[in-house]
């Protein structure tokens, strides 16, 4: 049914929207890998998506800011909420790779340091704040394991991010300590994650696509390691744990695309981007394996695209800035409405 969109229906537009920034980063970051292989149309398609990940960027801040000032209680829910609190590390994440995007293309302006700084800073913040979220004696053991989804991975994992442009900025020895956290913290939060799913089953299924987002650790951490001098073979182990993390997520595909789209969907973006990255980073110039890695960055770069279209769509026909009412269960997906 088709809603009519207001002003209103900014207070639900939650931290969770900057996935989209994310995602297109992460893609235009994987066609840079691409030019070894696609060339200067390579080149162009990733400045193209890091120009409009910068303008979604800048809308989604000012609708913040707006939502900040009319709606302050929506926004203090997202940051306490069980479920929806570790999408707050989108907005670090969305700048640690903004960040990122320019200094592949545009080298190392004051300012992008700034920003880069800015969005580590944050990262880290995030997830001193969700390991806090665990340490409180007055939490209930539903509220913990409610947040025990692979959503679970963007503050506690984001923290491998800073290390894609760190090195460059002339900032190694931080990257390499945030690198250090994520690598402790990864396989902590997978574990949690497994045990939630023995104990209370999956996550909700609105919040299915955020399977996806399991691919994401072993693919940056390979992205970011072979900058910071990890050894090739580890680079290539990775990259194994990314792909059965792949095969593993597309067994929920189809009942993902059984359910309305949502903006969990976009949580599926960026770790699709970054295995894409990670395969052509050791693909070969010539043979299967070069082929193979540009018809996975394209069919992504489709698939992407389609969130694009049902993102549109759904704003049109306001769908999308609606209260997430679901999410406030501990349904898991097996479980019929």
């Amino acid at each position: 049914m088709t809603q009519r969109v207001s002003f209103a229906s900014v207070q639900h537009l939650g931290f969770a929207w900057f996935a989209m920034v994310m995602g297109l980063c992460g893609l235009s970051l994987a066609w840079l890998r691409a030019v070894p292989h696609g060339g200067l149309a390579a080149v162009q398609v990733s400045l193209g998506l890091g120009v409009l990940a910068a303008c979604v960027f800048v809308l989604l801040v000012a609708f913040q800011l707006w939502r900040s000032v009319h709606f302050p209680a929506a926004m203090l829910d997202d940051v306490r909420h069980p479920l929806r609190h570790v999408f707050v590390a989108a907005l670090p994440s969305s700048l640690v790779l903004l960040s990122t995007v320019w200094v592949a293309h545009r080298g190392d302006p004051r300012w992008v340091d700034a920003v880069w700084m800015l969005g580590a800073v944050g990262l880290l913040m995030c997830t001193a704040g969700v390991v806090w979220r665990w340490l409180q004696p007055g939490m209930s053991a539903d509220d913990f394991w409610r947040g025990m989804t692979p959503a679970l991975f963007i503050p506690v994992v984001g923290n491998v991010l800073p290390a894609l442009a760190g090195v460059a900025l002339g900032h190694p020895v931080w990257a390499a300590a945030q690198y250090g956290v994520a690598l402790f913290l990864w396989p902590v939060a997978l574990v949690l994650v497994l045990v939630r799913i023995g104990m209370v089953g999956m996550w909700p299924r609105q919040l299915l696509p955020t399977t996806f987002i399991t691919i994401a650790p072993p693919s940056v951490l390979a992205l970011s390691g072979q900058l910071l001098g990890a050894p090739e073979a580890l680079v290539h182990m990775l990259w194994g744990v990314s792909l059965f993390f792949t095969l593993v997520s597309l067994t929920v595909l189809k009942r993902c695309l059984q359910q309305p789209f949502g903006m969990p969907f976009w949580s599926m973006s960026f770790p699709l981007a970054a295995s894409a990255a990670l395969s052509l980073h050791l693909a070969p110039l010539q043979g299967w394996g070069h082929v193979l890695a540009m018809v996975w960055l394209v069919l992504i770069t489709c698939f992407i695209g389609a969130l694009l279209v049902a993102t549109v769509r759904g704003l049109i026909k306001g769908q999308l800035l609606t209260e997430q009412a679901p999410l406030l269960a501990l349904q898991p997906a097996s479980a019929r409405p």
